[in-house]
């Protein structure tokens, strides 16, 4: 009989380690889940810094490109403005040209005609 009652008492034993084992398990996966959804959300609040960073840079870098986009064409303007002045100079000046002297002018112009004329001619051979 006493074998049976140590049987009995082991059986009881590893019974109450089980339902011990089970309600540790419990209280870890509980803790662990716990852990889990705290890790979450300190993820969650550094993604929300990263994303509120992302966009303090980006607005720096559109404020940035919008500078140099504006000296590149105030530049632009400059230069095209100068190029304009010059083009102008340039047309006074061959009009000045031509009416001081028509007959030689003509006869330039005849000249470059004809230089060009032969150039593509010889082009199409």
């Amino acid at each position: 009989m006493a074998t049976t009652k140590a049987r009995e008492d082991i059986k009881a034993d590893i019974k109450t380690l089980k339902a011990d084992l089970t309600v540790g398990a419990r209280e870890e996966a509980k803790r662990l889940r716990e852990k889990a959804e705290a890790a979450e959300a300190r993820l969650r609040e550094k993604a929300g810094e990263a994303e509120a960073m992302l966009r303090e840079k980006g607005e720096e870098v559109r404020d940035r490109a919008r500078v140099y986009y504006d000296q590149a064409r105030n530049r632009g303007r400059e230069y095209y403005d100068d190029a304009s002045e010059r083009i102008d100079e340039a047309q006074r000046y061959i009009t000045e040209r031509v009416q001081e002297r028509p007959v030689q002018s003509t006869a330039i112009a005849l000249g470059i005609g004809v230089v060009l004329g032969l150039l593509l001619a010889g082009r199409r051979r």
